[in-house]
């Protein structure tokens, strides 16, 4: 993808736009090539450099930074959460992802336990209440899902919880949070998806 990055200069910082539909290696490639032209905005002060455009992923960050700090000493700042938790989010985005980077995690989460990874998670047994489980694209659990789970945590609607059984007090996906209520809790029909519908959680 050809010009994947482009600049823009403004009065407070120089804002790096890069493409959400490119690849990390054409945005380190068309960042590389870009240098020279930062380089020249820079000749009489340091104006911080703000990231936006492509939600990047921790690596895609790093890299980024590290090309452009190379050259230049300057502070940036990527629109890009850093975290994965609720509290990241800076803004919301719709993703394919049927298939994405996926993490295993063999045997039951205990109460306190904490997982989080940038794919797909699959825990393969139960989640128990007062365990955590955030993901940045979507979650399976091969047993019971009791425990919090967040899926899509960096903003994507699209992504999905699916368990053998869903028995939570809450779920979240991207920014959108349902609190089950009683009636739902005690509903004997079992939950096994869960799911992003017109901003809302759909639990099947």
């Amino acid at each position: 993808m050809n010009n994947c990055v482009s600049i823009v200069l403004g009065k407070e910082e120089i804002t790096l736009k890069i493409n959400e539909k490119a690849k990390e290696e054409e945005i380190e490639k068309c960042l590389e090539e870009k240098i020279p032209e930062l380089k020249k905005l820079y000749q009489d002060e340091k104006t911080p450099i703000f990231v936006t455009g492509k939600v990047l992923k921790t690596k895609e960050m790093e890299m980024v930074q590290t090309i452009i700090q190379k050259e230049i000493e300057v502070n940036i700042e990527f629109d890009s959460p850093k975290v994965l938790g609720l509290h990241g989010i800076k803004k919301a985005f719709v993703e394919e992802i049927e298939s994405s980077e996926t993490k295993f995690h063999r045997g039951s989460l205990r109460s306190g336990k904490k997982i989080e990874f940038e794919g797909s998670l699959v825990i393969m047994g139960d989640v128990n209440r007062g365990a955590e489980i955030i993901a940045g694209e979507n979650i399976v659990v091969l047993g019971i899902l009791r425990g919090m789970a967040h899926a899509g945590a960096k903003g994507n609607k699209k992504a999905f919880v699916v368990a053998n059984e869903i028995d939570v007090a809450q779920i979240r996906i991207a920014n959108v949070i349902k609190e089950m209520e009683i009636t739902e809790e005690e509903e004997q029909t079992i939950k096994t998806y869960a799911y992003v519908k017109e901003n809302e959680i759909i639990l099947e």
